[in-house]
């Protein structure tokens, strides 16, 4: 077998790491910091005496003790930030508690707890993590991207190789609206779970904060608020600031796969089909969030036992995450067989002014593409509708009578009780998803479904939820979460060396996820894996990508034989290695 490139097998370290640090200034570094866990010998060679207590405790002892630590407090905000405080001490062995623990904390590191995060960020936190960018910056961004350097090891890493950036301009967090600069909470999570979910070495990554002001009044009065203390910046001076950022980005990080996370719909949408082939970017909100709902649904109609080109689907929710969804469904569709436009009449979607349809007043530009038409229209019952008729949820489900409900209206409450039974009444096994976060926001809790639906529903949910008992039989909530796809999308991109992420790699990475969901989970009415299969999950994904980036053209050439090999090694399992001194 060939050997593998050099850029892939410097995505980890192993053997024996090259370090130039010692005393104090070791202990200060997070990604080389192993606390009690330097032995006798490091601890005479790097200065470490009487810097630590004498006692040696290997990684399993100190996990225990960091459980304990994190399970004393009673409050999740307060463990949010304890495993933050630990990421920033000594980050393998936050990421071996995160990695052994998924189930537990995923929830904690991110949604629906980093929610709160993001609300109280200047109040909470401890130290800066990521690049700070705002618009006094524009001119300067390749310096501030070159200050924002990993921290090196053995392989000398500095910021040219960078893998992995998630930037935000904090517009859209959550189901929460305009955080401002505590939006930096969601990239520095997702990257997190990059690394516990796909083995992504930390050193490759960076956040970054696009902090282009904010026009959330509370945030702009709070003295103790971090962020660049103006108004939105908008318009051509925005999309100005964009491209001065992507350029950088290219002239100092090439080799870098950029997520965009949490831009609004209408800045999603533009920006994403701007630069997408421009510079390996993608946005998970749209594209990852289509791919994780269509997974689900894929597993769904395994359940069900009808073919995707019988589903019907309503969409309550026409932004950033329900176009994204509906696009990638309906791409899936027309891949079985479905001509393009009976696709598109299967997709109905209703915003906060109703049904959403071409000759509605007032329909936005970005609402065009699944609104639809007089022809559509009329299939449906919908005779004589006006510019200015508003048809909500209920009055819509009652003529479309959909097999599938997707919620990413981020409003509480707004699966109705007669919603959901008019729903049920035409289809014996409704396929819903109330997914918007965090678990405040969502349109309907599971058991209000199930007993709307007499248990027949198949429920996919956004924020976790425990598992509903009806009429003596457990029906196990899947969490329809990103995590399940981006961690392996990113990490094949890295390893294929992509020159673009295309709509194929996530309509494989769907079918991927969804292959995965095992027939007993299925029979409980869990429609993705569980969090614990996470880093399997990811490395089938990888691969997949790996392969569709060489097959279209934008990839390594790798032989089948070397992909999964080359996925393993670039993913890093949190342990400790030896070190040697670098005079």
């Amino acid at each position: 077998m060939r050997q593998l490139p050099r850029s892939v097998k410097s995505l980890r370290p192993s053997g024996i790491v090259q370090v130039p640090h010692a005393g104090a200034e070791l202990l200060e570094r997070p990604l080389l910091n192993k606390d009690t866990g330097f032995d006798e010998a490091e601890r005479d060679i790097f200065g470490l005496r009487g810097l630590l207590p004498p006692r040696v405790a290997t990684i399993d002892e100190q996990v225990c003790l960091e459980l304990e630590h994190i399970r004393r407090k009673s409050d999740d905000l307060e463990r949010f930030i304890g495993l933050s405080s630990l990421q920033d001490r000594n980050e393998t062995l936050f990421y071996r508690v995160l990695l052994e623990n998924l189930e537990e904390f995923l929830p904690i590191v991110y949604t629906p707890t980093v929610g709160r995060a993001c609300q109280t960020f200047s109040h909470i936190m401890r130290r800066p993590r990521g690049l700070w960018i705002t618009p006094a910056d524009k001119d300067r961004i390749a310096d501030l991207l070159r200050n924002a350097r990993p921290e090196s090891s053995s392989s000398g890493a500095g910021v040219d190789d960078v893998r992995l950036i998630v930037a935000t301009d904090n517009e859209r967090i959550l189901g929460l609206g305009d955080q401002g600069a505590g939006g930096m909470g969601i990239p520095i999570g997702k990257l997190a779970l990059y690394t516990a979910g796909a083995g992504i070495y930390p050193a490759h990554t960076l956040p970054v904060s696009l902090d282009v002001g904010t026009d959330n009044e509370d945030l702009l009065a709070d003295p103790a608020y971090v962020g660049y203390p103006q108004r939105r910046l908008r318009g051509a001076e925005y999309d100005d600031f964009l491209e001065a950022f992507v350029g950088a980005i290219l002239d100092v990080c090439p080799r870098a796969v950029l997520q965009w996370e949490d831009f609004k719909q209408h800045n999603a949408i533009r920006i994403l089909d701007r630069y997408r082939h421009r510079i390996t970017s993608f946005n998970d909100d749209i594209q990852g969030t289509g791919a994780v709902i269509l997974a689900g649904i894929l597993a769904a109609v395994r359940a069900v036992g009808r073919p995707l080109g019988e589903q019907r689907f309503v969409f309550l929710g026409a932004g950033a995450a329900g176009t994204g969804i509906a696009r990638l469904v309906h791409a899936a569709m027309i891949a079985e067989g479905l001509d393009a436009a009976s696709a598109k009449r299967a997709i109905v979607t209703v915003d906060t002014k109703g049904l959403v349809f071409l000759d509605r007043d007032q329909l936005d530009d970005d609402k065009r593409e699944f609104a639809l038409t007089g022809a559509e229209l009329s299939s449906y019952g919908f005779a004589g509708l006006s510019p200015t008729d508003r048809l909500d949820l209920a009055a819509v489900i009652a003529k479309v009578k959909p097999t599938t409900l997707i919620g990413t209206s981020g409003v509480a409450g707004a699966f109705t009780e007669a919603s959901i039974r008019e729903m049920a009444a035409h289809t014996e096994r409704p396929v819903i998803f109330p997914l918007s976060n965090p678990t405040a926001k969502t349109e309907a809790i599971p058991a209000d479904i199930l007993a709307w639906t007499e248990g027949r529903a198949l429920i996919a949910t956004g924020s976790p939820f425990e598992a509903v008992r009806v009429d003596g039989v457990d029906h196990v909530i899947g969490q329809a979460n990103n995590v399940f796809i981006f961690p392996g999308l990113g990490l094949g991109a890295i390893v294929a060396e992509a020159r673009e992420i295309t709509d194929e790699m996530f309509l494989l990475a769907a079918r991927t996820l969804a292959e995965m969901v095992a027939p007993e989970r299925l029979a409980v009415g869990a429609l993705y894996p569980a969090v614990s299969d996470l880093r399997r999950v990811s490395r089938e994904i990888a691969a997949k990508v790996v392969c569709q980036s060489r097959d279209c053209g934008v990839g390594r050439l790798y032989r089948d034989e070397e992909v999964f090999d080359a996925v393993d090694s670039a993913m890093w399992y949190p342990d400790y290695l030896p070190y040697r001194l670098i005079p």
